[in-house]
């Protein structure tokens, strides 16, 4: 599951095989009874998971945490490990701040009283929904329209789907919030394959029956540390790898101090752009060293504020507020209170260009915004006085190198997504980018962790090519719902469709009140 590790099988008993930062696929591969070597750059496993635990807080997570329906395979082994979920705070309302008002926000648009920014809205999210069902989740560079689609930005994109203001500004926070970058970086192409793997729209960016439903008791942090109670001393942290020889019978793999580690096979499940700190033996092949040049890191900082209650509550709300304020550094948040009501906290993402602006300050001066632009928010001098303040820039993280994923800039995914997956000889790729559902998130870490071992087990001949890509049963305890649409969301017209609508009905009318006006005057003359 950690995606910062180089998971080696050493020479010994048995094939050994050495997989690169995938706790997942060390789990299976071991219990498959092959003998396993984990390599952590850090000194912690986990990756873009990250519990940390003190007084202040107990525990929070300041990397990956959300869990929710269809994230099946996480579920099932946070459930194996013994780790519960519980549900992230829903009750009261949400808020969305935009031009210094607050309004309730419900559903996945902020509400409206003009009627072309509601069809606008509605048209936008129908669209990319509609847009994403071409598009195969193992092969999105075979979709009908992939090479039109990878040239054209989702900046570009949205500029083609939405007329209104509103709509443009939201569907920019749309992009912000699911994907930490810009809609002007990332390929359109690869954008709405992002949000089919998730289950579109309203999935991936709800938390009730969405993505962000649950969280994990005692912290995500857990489900790596367990993993590592399993594999005991086969998890070597503090181990970056900085060399692969493939040119003998076995695999070569050389560790930062030197250590050397010989197997058969390889899973590398590290961030694409973090294999170019590896030197490799014969050179990698030029698809695949191009691929890796060409997929940034998203950038974001993630903040919990601590407070002596849930003042919000006072008010109706539940603490998660949607921040359309360029001058705000947070852009949504979440309640982050713990399930029994201590350690009361709001969870809030300073994104893409909001946390480059903001790197340069100090944790104190981000904290005293981050509490300003919450009792503008809120209406509450309350929430200018926490007791405590945790961040994480996930932009330093010299092994991550930012976070939540890799993105696909324009051109990339047509050219090269292809061979994201395909092994190179004895090297094997996992790693939450390598995934075809809810790649991004631990659910595609976990997926694709267990694919990539699985490979190894049919190249070894224990399991069949048709049991690499294993189907996953629907977790009973985190079942999924529909999202459902309304005739009037299906049918409703565009913005331009409204307009032409409007148009045709005035030409219409002016011929016939043109029409009648002959006929009064005696102008026409009837058979």
């Amino acid at each position: 599951m950690s995606q910062q590790c180089a998971l080696v099988a050493k020479k010994a008993n048995g094939v050994p095989c050495c997989i690169k930062k995938s706790l997942s696929a060390a789990k299976l591969l071991s219990e498959s009874g092959v003998s396993v070597v984990v390599l952590e750059a850090r000194n912690r496993v986990g990756g873009r998971t990250f519990t940390i635990r003190n007084d202040q807080v107990n525990y929070v997570d300041v990397g990956g945490s959300y869990v929710g329906p269809t994230q099946n395979r996480i579920l099932r082994l946070a459930k194996e490990l013994g780790i519960e979920t519980y549900k992230v705070n829903v009750k009261g309302h949400m808020i969305h701040y935009k031009g210094g008002k607050s309004r309730y926000f419900t559903g996945i648009s902020p509400s409206t009283w003009n009627p072309l920014v509601y069809l606008d809205f509605n048209n936008l999210w129908r669209t990319m929904d509609k847009l994403g069902e071409e598009i195969p989740l193992n092969a999105p560079w075979d979709a009908p329209h992939a090479e039109e689609w990878d040239k054209m930005t989702m900046k570009e994109l949205i500029n083609k789907i939405c007329w209104t203001k509103a709509a443009k500004d939201f569907a920019t926070f749309f992009v912000n919030v699911n994907v930490t970058s810009e809609p002007h970086e990332v390929s359109a192409l690869w954008f709405l394959w992002y949000l089919r793997q998730c289950g579109g729209t309203s999935r991936i960016f709800s938390v009730t029956n969405g993505g962000q439903e649950r969280k994990f008791k005692g912290g995500s942090g857990q489900i790596s540390e367990k993993i590592m109670q399993r594999l005991k001393g086969s998890v070597k942290l503090e181990r970056p790898v900085v060399h692969i020889d493939q040119t003998g019978d076995n695999v070569i793999v050389e560790t930062l101090n030197h250590e050397l580690y010989e197997c058969k096979y390889v899973i590398s499940a590290i961030p694409p752009i973090l294999m170019t700190k590896i030197h490799y033996k014969p050179e990698l092949p030029s698809k695949r060293n191009q691929l890796i040049q060409r997929l940034p890191m998203g950038c974001v900082i993630k903040c919990m504020m601590y407070y002596r209650e849930a003042f919000w509550e006072r008010k109706g709300y539940c603490g998660s507020f949607v921040i359309e304020d360029e001058e705000s550094p947070i852009g949504i948040t979440l309640d982050d209170t713990k399930p029994d009501g201590s350690f009361p906290a709001i969870m809030g993402f300073i994104l893409t260009r909001k946390a480059v602006k903001l790197a340069h300050l100090s944790k104190e001066e981000r904290k005293k915004k981050i509490c300003e632009a919450y009792a503008r928010a809120m209406g509450m001098e309350e929430a200018l006085h926490p007791v405590h303040y945790e961040e994480k820039n996930w932009s330093m993280e010299q092994y991550s190198g930012g976070c939540y994923t890799s993105y696909f800039p324009p051109g990339v995914m047509y050219s090269y997504g292809r061979i994201i997956r395909q092994p190179i000889d004895r090297i094997y790729f996992a790693g939450t980018e390598t995934a075809t559902q809810w790649s991004g998130y631990m659910e595609g870490a976990v997926q694709a962790g267990e694919r990539a071992a699985r490979e190894i087990l049919h190249s070894m001949g224990r399991i069949s090519k048709t049991e690499i890509w294993m189907p996953e049963p629907e977790s009973k305890d985190v079942p999924a719902r529909p999202f459902t649409t309304s005739f009037w969301e299906r049918n409703l017209p565009s913005v331009p469709g409204l307009l032409c609508l409007l148009s045709s009905t005035m030409c219409f009318t002016s011929v016939a009140a043109a029409g009648l006006f002959a006929y009064k005057k005696g102008l026409l003359v009837q058979n």
